[in-house]
């Protein structure tokens, strides 16, 4: 958890989830499935890549040195 490489995994798996959350969102929204607007889908992405990071430091010490328990960051 103390190297830039687990750190910069951690930050690009944010904006993943925060993008996936965010098109999941709006999705749902224009096929009339969910009501979000885009305060509350951003508001929603952004609790995900929140979600991400805790879970990323929650699991660092378990497995390899990426961030997830099975993950490993390339040298």
């Amino acid at each position: 958890m103390a190297s830039t490489k687990f750190w910069r995994a951690t930050f690009e798996r944010m904006i993943r989830t925060f993008a996936q959350a965010l098109i999941a969102a709006l999705g749902l929204d224009s096929a009339g499935l969910v009501d979000a607007p885009w305060g509350d889908a951003l508001s929603m992405a952004g609790g995900a890549a929140v979600l991400a990071l805790l879970t990323a430091v929650a699991t660092s010490g378990a497995g390899g040195d990426g961030p997830g328990v099975t993950e490993a960051v390339r040298h």
